[in-house]
């Protein structure tokens, strides 16, 4: 089981940006890959982005594409999510997650196998 910790979260006016970090420990990062997920108020938790082992591959929620930017720093067994053009749409606790199974995971929680505590953004219109 890899330990995830996110950090970077807060309360954003629309139209800005926030990066959010996720530190892993306990495990080889690079054997990992990695996503984020997101649960806005009272919505079930929905993809946001993931990237592959080696960082080859990346892809993204519709609702995100060209705004989030997903990247990892293996060196540092970090995983970021760079977000701009914030809308209060994405007022949401996002959480970093873990997958050993999988290279190219799918855009379900099941393909990831540990989770972070999540941190909240927050969107101000």
């Amino acid at each position: 089981q890899v330990r995830l910790v996110e950090s970077g979260g807060g309360l954003v006016q629309a139209g800005g940006s926030l990066r959010l970090s996720c530190a892993a420990s306990g495990r080889t990062f690079s054997n990992y890959a990695m996503g984020w997920f997101r649960q806005p108020p009272g919505k079930e938790r929905e993809f946001v982005a993931a990237i592959t082992r080696n960082g080859d591959t990346t892809y993204y929620h519709d609702s995100v594409e060209g705004r989030f930017t997903i990247s990892r720093d293996n060196a540092r067994n970090t995983v970021y999510l760079q977000m701009n053009s914030l809308q209060p749409a994405d007022t949401a606790v996002y959480y970093c997650a873990a997958s050993f199974r999988y290279h190219l995971p799918g855009k379900g929680p099941y393909d990831f196998d540990d989770w972070g505590q999540g941190t909240q953004v927050t969107v101000s219109s």
